[in-house]
């Protein structure tokens, strides 16, 4: 995680009708040069700010589509912010107002513990291992994917490029995250049995030379830090809650979770689910808070949307872009100072994209994750 120095004292006295007045003159001043990107995940005082909202490669794409844009500000999460500098012009600044905003899944997949379980494998077997890994790694790990006959997946696109890679080789190794990896090929067909977990803290991994020898997946031992809250129990007590309702749930979430619910599939699955679901309908939404709630109050006295947890499912590090760390990017850059900016090495820029553009050389137009 990188170190955020704390803000200048004035921020922390500042109200919040001014740094809404603030950031509405810094986006007037600077019109279609600067583009502000929210997540689904940002809280709703940041995201009102947003000139786009949507996953974190959909706001990347959307980002390299602006031909004006010079400054792109990402209210979201390190890896995120470095993904839109992969995607947009090299003369386009990409700014994360915290740089305290990490991603807990992203971390657990460091290039270094990577390329050791890449020299693991070899000694194991002479299979031909495809890495793919999940977008919300880190973009190093993107480009060792790149560089070794791997791609990228959204968590939408899972599954196609699963089926791309196994055409690819022999064995699949998915990273960072183990249950969207489980979740997507048990959907395939593929036993329980066919997968095992590489942890990267134990000795070897925690696997034998034959057990990664007759694995078909190799799943990374990582998991998001929300949809890892989600259990069994919140599904069975909404059953016993309210029989009638739906439980949706994010493919993030553990596989017993997602076989306890209705449906499963990403983000963009479950906006779409939830709007053309019928009036009067109940949902139990296994996915962050904020997200939950925005859906809540947008179809209140219509539809009955609540989290499938009773606790706060909330990604925290995506809280740490808050309107103080918002207002003083943008005032900064008003005063010719490009702060936080996220720029990523070329090569390593080079070697990501040839993964992106593997993954969307080989998925739908309109793919759709869904259990």
């Amino acid at each position: 995680m990188l170190f955020q120095p704390p803000l200048p004292p004035q921020y922390a006295r500042m109200t919040e009708r001014e740094m809404f007045d603030r950031i509405r003159a810094h986006k007037a001043a600077f019109g279609r040069r600067l583009v502000i990107l929210g997540h689904h995940y940002q809280q709703d005082e940041v995201i009102q700010f947003a000139d786009f909202t949507g996953d974190s490669l959909k706001l990347s794409q959307l980002a390299s589509k602006q031909p004006d844009a010079e400054y792109v500000v990402f209210c979201g999460v390190h890896f995120m912010a470095e993904s839109a500098d992969i995607l947009t012009r090299e003369d386009v600044s990409v700014i994360l107002p915290d740089l305290s905003a990490g991603c807990s899944m992203a971390d657990m997949a460091m290039i270094e513990q990577v390329e050791d379980a890449w020299d693991r494998f070899a000694e194991a077997t002479d299979a031909k291992i495809i890495p793919i890994t999940y977008v919300n790694s880190t973009a190093d790990v993107k480009a060792f994917c790149g560089r070794n006959d791997g791609a990228c997946c959204t968590s939408s696109n899972a599954r196609q490029v699963l089926e791309y890679a196994l055409t690819q080789g022999d064995k699949v190794l998915f990273l960072p995250d183990q249950h969207l990896g489980r979740n997507t090929a048990y959907a395939m067909g593929n036993p329980l049995e066919s997968m095992v977990i590489y942890d990267p803290h134990a000795p070897n991994g925690g696997l034998t030379d034959a057990q990664i020898a007759e694995a078909k997946f190799i799943l990374w031992k990582g998991h998001c830090s929300v949809h890892q809250l989600f259990t069994v129990e919140h599904c069975e007590q909404i059953r016993k809650n309210d029989p009638q309702a739906k439980i949706i749930v994010h493919p993030e979430c553990r596989w017993e979770v997602v076989q306890r619910a209705d449906l499963a599939g990403s983000t963009e699955y479950i906006l779409k689910v939830l709007d053309e679901a019928p009036e009067g309908t109940s949902w139990a939404v296994g996915t962050e808070a904020h997200l939950v709630n925005r859906l809540a109050n947008r179809y209140a006295g219509r539809k009955y949307i609540r989290s499938l947890a009773g606790i706060q499912c909330l990604c925290t590090t995506m809280y740490r872009i808050d309107l103080p760390h918002l207002t003083w990017s943008l005032d900064e850059l008003a005063a010719g100072r490009v702060v936080n900016r996220i720029k990523v090495h070329p090569q390593t820029r080079q070697e990501a994209l040839l993964a992106l553009q593997r993954m969307l050389d080989n998925v739908s137009a309109t793919p759709v994750s869904a259990k």
